[in-house]
């Protein structure tokens, strides 16, 4: 037996496709059949990696006597929060009003109007902790929609009006300064553990990746130390902690610091966007200090996304699994990634899996769940690295014939932006240019399958087959922000092209009064509430991510236009980043590129060239670059700044007023070292 969800394209609904459960897509015609049939919509979203949702879909979903039920009383909408994350947006911030909290996989209850009025998130299939069990929310919902319907759709009606009436402090207009940025600093500073590395308090620590951007952008500006030490600290903690996949790179979700002794664990799902960003920040670490550290886990997180998550049409997969089958066939959380003493000894060898153990910080006791450890690098010392090596690929052989987690293979546009800036940056730092070449085949993908002949973005594709559902701002915004580091990589004036296109976009159809941006089109889907939110989740809030890309087009073309909807959207910055540095790490890094010009660097020479790798290597907040030929060049950046004396030539220019050319690269090294040039 099939339910509709055959015939979509995301992974996570293709895997409830043959639930019992008579599932409907987000659909209008699933909100008119319970229209007519008189009865509620349960909506039910999720994701492919999410451990969770796979629990709640064995437990009840699978199971005939649940399913049976929900056909008759409900019509049941199955949503991929990824596919759809305006429809998570809006129905999340209903859960967190509710209930405080929130998480996946939500399930919410609500009138054939799309009005919610009862929320959840994970119901067990038996009261558990004070929980109900699954099917004592169904009979609860329909008792109160059978008999008390006056109650419940005065509740659903308040709960609308009171998510519609929400207004977003965006700011006043008025651009954040060194006050602001400052204060945030000091706030993170208050944050930080400087003895473990971790910023926040409690128990699960995310990788904060646009903090740590904030941070090396305001050292490069400021030559604050502290801002470095945090920044260091904060990757050194996770290079080193199980949230680092020590044997074939690449991060995981998150990790969780155990209440017995303290050890932190990790969700083991890895995700496209992490990586991504993770990379990212890796390599701008490399490029501040120099550490080979920084270096080697910039250069195995690309190699990682690049042999994992690559799809056959060259774009990148959304994410892996937490969960494979463990040696005895059981499908657990971690399987693919832990190891035993015995394993150890196993592939290794007595002696080998003796220093292996202490490397990874494997005991007899184990770290994770039956006896089984998690692999951390709790301290390299005087360790021999090229043991290390050969023990890391041994076991990694080893692995590499255990059951593999599943990928969801469908291709997200923002994310793909976002592994697009950091396998072209990556590429340049480092001489690989063959991740250069990934970066430009997945940014191929995006233009062919993603972008309409007027630049509309479709959000998703899998196996070479554009999705349904259109593209939010974070789409726009990290898509252009991956077309302009590859333009600046390349030397090629097409990408800059592309990235107006997306920004004229974001200013025609995303742009509200008072420079505040939404995350849906003014075209798109009517909600219930427009979602607009400028604080960062795991990625880079949409409308930080747009203000980037807006103000980086801007640097590259003199667009005025550009530039003062950059500016606009930046006063929430001003509002949310002494209060809130955490959550708006993106706007504080952007706001960094801001006080600074951003730089503009006009390299009139070849592409790949001394002057034009100079240029990629410097440290100036948000700086872009345009290399190549003067004459008939795509750049605006370009124009009338020629070779001098037939010898490549390097501009610095604000507002395109440039500072005295020069043919040194040491000179245009020290120009671009930020603190002002």
């Amino acid at each position: 037996m099939s339910n509709r969800l055959v015939h979509a394209t995301s992974p996570y609904l293709l895997q409830h496709a043959d639930n019992p459960v008579d599932w409907w897509q987000w659909e209008p015609a699933a909100f008119e059949e319970a229209r007519k049939r008189n009865v509620p919509v349960f909506l039910s979203v999720g994701y492919s990696a999410c451990h969770w949702c796979h629990v709640l879909a064995h437990e009840s979903f699978e199971d005939e006597a649940t399913a049976a039920y929900m056909n008759e009383h409900f019509v049941n909408v199955k949503v991929d929060r990824e596919e759809r994350p305006d429809v998570d947006a809006v129905y999340m911030e209903a859960v967190q009003a509710a209930t405080g909290q929130g998480g996946w996989p939500m399930s919410v209850f609500m009138t054939p109007d799309g009005e919610p009025f009862y929320f959840g998130t994970y119901f067990p299939p038996e009261p558990r902790h004070g929980m109900p069990s699954f099917r004592q929310v169904l009979e609860g919902v329909q008792s109160a929609w059978s008999s008390r319907r006056e109650e419940v759709g005065e509740v659903a009606g308040k709960i609308t009006r009171d998510l519609s009436a929400r207004q977003l402090e965006h700011g006043t207009g008025e651009l954040p300064g060194e006050e602001e940025l400052a204060q945030a600093l000091l706030g993170l500073t208050r944050e930080y553990d400087p003895v473990s590395g971790w910023l926040g308090g409690g128990n699960t620590k995310f990788p904060p990746s646009m903090v740590i951007e904030f941070l090396l952008r305001h050292h490069a500006r400021t030559k604050s130390e502290g801002a470095l030490e945090m920044a260091e600290g904060i990757c050194e903690a996770m290079l080193r902690s199980s949230l680092y996949d020590q044997l074939g790179g690449g991060f995981h979700r998150y990790v969780l610091r155990q209440q017995v002794d303290g050890s932190l664990v990790p969700h083991f799902e890895k995700m496209l966007y992490d990586n991504a960003l993770l990379c990212r920040v890796y390599a701008h670490l490399w490029r501040s200090t120099g550490s080979e550290s920084a270096r080697r886990i910039a250069l195995e997180t690309a190699d990682f996304m690049v042999r994992e998550l690559r799809t056959a049409e060259g774009g990148f997969a959304s994410a892996l699994d937490a969960d494979s089958e463990d040696a005895d066939g059981k499908h657990v959380e971690g399987a693919y990634y832990v190891w035993t003493p015995a394993q150890l000894r196993e592939v290794l060898g007595e002696e080998d899996a003796v220093f292996a153990a202490e490397l990874f910080g494997v005991t007899e006791e184990g770290t994770f769940e039956e006896g089984s450890s998690v692999l951390q690098l709790p301290a390299e010392g005087d360790t021999d690295q090229a043991r290390a090596a050969d023990v890391r690929a041994r076991l990694l052989a080893a692995r590499e014939l255990r059951a593999r987690p599943g990928r969801d293979d469908k291709v997200v546009a923002a994310w793909n932006g976002l592994a697009i800036a950091a396998l072209a940056e990556t590429g340049a730092y480092f001489g690989r240019p063959d991740l250069i070449e990934r970066a430009t085949e997945a940014a191929d993908l995006l233009v062919r399958l993603h972008m309409g002949p007027v630049a509309r973005l479709v959000r998703t594709s899998k196996d070479g087959r554009a999705g349904t559902h259109a593209g939010v701002l974070e789409d726009y915004g990290d898509v252009a922000e991956g077309f302009l580091a590859l333009a600046a990589v390349t030397g090629e004036g097409t990408w800059l092209e592309f990235a107006g296109f997306l920004t004229d976009i974001v200013l025609q159809h995303f742009t509200g009064e008072g420079g505040q941006l939404y995350d849906t089109a003014d075209d798109a889907e009517q909600l219930i509430r427009r979602p607009q939110d400028p604080t960062d989740s795991a990625t880079p809030a949409g409308w930080t991510a747009a203000a980037g890309a807006l103000l980086s087009y801007a640097a590259y073309t003199g667009s005025e236009p550009h530039r003062t909807a950059a500016e606009g959207a930046l006063g929430v910055v001003k509002a949310l980043g002494p209060r809130a540095p955490r959550f708006i790490g993106w706007g504080l890094a952007v706001a960094e590129a801001l006080l600074d010009g951003p730089r503009e660097v006009a390299v009139a020479g070849p592409v790949g060239g001394a002057l034009h790798r100079t240029a990629l290597l410097g440290q100036a907040p948000g700086a872009v670059v345009a290399a190549g030929e003067t004459a008939g060049s795509e750049f605006p950046l370009l124009a009338e700044r020629p070779m001098l004396g037939g010898a490549p030539t390097a501009y610095v220019c604000r507002h395109f007023v440039c500072d005295v050319p020069t043919t040194d690269p040491e000179e245009l090294a020290r120009a671009l070292k930020g603190a002002g040039g």
